[in-house]
């Protein structure tokens, strides 16, 4: 074993950092584009903290001194601490309801004064990332045992219940993306497939009629039994998995897919998934919304969101109208465009060639990331690595696609880039630990 590193900066991959620079400079400046007044001084608005790129200015600078304390610390802390830390961010998420303050429909935000608010579900998926590692490292765990598997979805469902409790079902979402390192370590891709066949399943229950998909679903069921004829005479237990999947996916469109916008989701949420593959939902067949008190089955909210988003990306062009110059988010047409719609900002600022590079420092990111997982010599470090990566693609991929309507509005920012003090600080922790036990990796952590 080696010794742990004196230097702040001996084994610390500098490449993460200047990205990590990079793309928080870049989240500032969009920020600055879409909120800048003209008849105010730039200078005095960015150091008077009431804006909010000054605000996030600060949030960075907050945000410096913590990696810079985290680059400092003996990686053995994170894996003595992992379970505990844990345990205190799904104490905190549970405090939310009843020291939660609302905030557009959702109760997931603690007050922690001078008016900053912090989002326990945000920092729980660093204390997540952290316990699944913890619990794959462990000398008797055997990932390939079910038990593990179960234990390990556990880990991660219990942030995303009550993320899903607080009206939050965009994190509620992200916590999916800790298969993708579950997988790394022996997952069985069966589960995978499963998941992304039911996937598509709801979506084809969404765009085709439901006895019209019944139909399609038993001339597939009928095709697959015909080409296994032979085998299933030898073997019953053939026919009975076709069957059996038959029935199941019937079952599924018919009957579990609709009792879950109906019953499950909140009617806004509904009509989003809907909007997403051109159908509307009917928003009186919403239990949930028509249950509330006082409260009749909402109206159906338009994709005016979707809309302002796709037109100020488009009207970028190639090149982009250049900075500060921008019409639809300059004129505030675009909601939550410094937050969740940011993305829009840059679009059309800089248009396709901005965005495109803009998305290559990402995936240049990413590679480092993956990279970096995959040099370490302790599967907990590995893990961990993997769960960052897996966050980050996440993140990324739901909120482009969510700005350019490929997926329904849910709420997750662009990390490094949206404003908010508990997005930053969440990403620039899990990232800087991830540097640190880089930097640690001649080192075998459990």
């Amino acid at each position: 074993m080696s010794t742990r590193n004196n230097s702040i900066s001996q084994g610390v991959d500098w490449m993460i950092i200047w990205l990590y620079a990079v793309l928080v400079a870049v989240g500032i400046l969009c920020i600055f584009m879409v909120e800048y007044k003209p008849d105010t001084n730039w200078v005095s608005s960015f150091i008077g903290g009431k804006t909010s790129y000054s605000k996030q200015l600060i949030y960075a600078v907050l945000c410096t001194v913590i990696a810079t304390f985290i680059l400092l610390t003996d990686s053995k802390l994170f894996t003595a601490f992992a379970n505990l830390m844990y345990a205190g961010g799904i104490l905190l998420m549970l405090a939310t309801f009843v020291l939660g303050k609302n905030i557009n429909g959702s109760k997931s935000w603690i007050p922690i004064g001078g008016g900053f608010n912090l989002q326990p579900a945000e920092v729980c998926k660093i204390f997540t990332a952290l316990a699944l590692a913890k619990f794959l490292s462990r000398q008797e765990t055997e990932f390939t045992k079910p038990k593990s598997q179960i234990i390990a979805s556990l880990l991660i469902s219990a942030p995303a219940i009550l993320s899903i409790a607080q009206h939050e079902l965009g994190l509620a979402l992200v916590y999916s993306s800790f298969l993708l390192a579950m997988y790394r370590e022996g997952l069985p891709a069966q589960i995978l497939i499963y998941g992304s066949s039911f996937a598509v399943l709801v979506i084809a229950t969404l765009v085709v009629e439901r006895n019209t998909l019944a139909i399609i679903l038993t001339v597939i069921a009928g095709c697959i039994f015909f080409i296994l004829r032979k085998q299933a005479r030898r073997n019953r237990k053939s026919l009975v998995l076709v069957v059996g999947l038959w029935l199941l996916c019937v079952g599924a469109q018919r009957f579990v897919v609709p009792y879950i916008f109906d019953n499950v989701l909140e009617c806004y949420q509904s009509t989003r998934i809907y909007s997403m593959v051109g159908k509307e939902y009917d928003c009186s067949q919403n239990k949930k919304s028509a249950r509330k008190e006082g409260e009749k089955a909402a109206h159906k909210p338009d994709d005016y969101n979707v809309r302002q988003s796709k037109i100020a990306i488009g009207s970028g062009g190639v090149t982009g109208k250049g900075f500060l110059k921008g019409t639809q988010t300059r004129g505030k047409y675009v909601p939550a465009q410094s937050t969740d719609f940011i993305f829009t900002s840059l679009g059309e600022a800089f248009g396709f060639v901005g965005c495109f590079a803009f998305l290559a420092i990402y995936l240049f990111m990413l590679y480092r990331i993956i990279r970096i997982a995959e040099r370490q010599r302790s599967t907990f470090s590995r893990v961990y690595a993997y769960s960052v990566a897996s966050i980050l693609l996440f993140h990324i991929a739901v909120n482009v696609s969510m700005t350019i309507g490929l997926f329904p509005i849910v709420g997750i920012p662009l990390p490094l880039i949206s404003y908010g003090g508990s997005s930053l600080l969440t990403f620039t922790i899990l990232i800087f630990i991830l540097l640190r036990l880089d930097a640690d990796r001649q080192m075998v952590l459990r």
